[in-house]
């Protein structure tokens, strides 16, 4: 199994969601964030004080797929989330040694 994170603009989360759910997401974990990358935040005006902003709003996605999906979902999400602007995010694939489903005691793929 793998477990898929992707850091996102806010706005895409929408068409990010419909495209995990065309290739077969059934669950997905959401939470927002705030970072900044090489665009390294941006400056605004506010009453006549300039200041700047270090961290830009962005969202966490995490998913956890069985190997043979994983390389789809990671597709699914690059399509959906990019605008070909800086800042779009980035994915990360992780290995997932066990899942247990808690309710039901449930292991693994079946867990997921």
């Amino acid at each position: 199994m793998k477990k898929i994170e992707a850091i996102i603009k806010p706005f895409k989360l929408d068409e990010v969601k419909e495209a995990l759910h065309e290739v077969g997401v059934s669950g997905i974990t959401v939470t927002e964030a705030k970072g900044f990358g090489r665009q390294k935040g941006h400056t605004e005006l506010y009453r006549g004080a300039e200041y700047v902003v270090d961290f830009l709003p962005k969202v966490k996605l995490e998913v956890v797929v069985e190997d043979a999906v994983a390389e789809r979902v990671v597709e699914a999400v690059a399509a959906a989330a990019q605008t070909g602007r800086i800042g779009d995010g980035k994915i990360f694939v992780i290995p997932v040694e066990t899942a247990l489903r808690i309710r039901t005691g449930e292991r693994n793929e079946a867990a997921v």
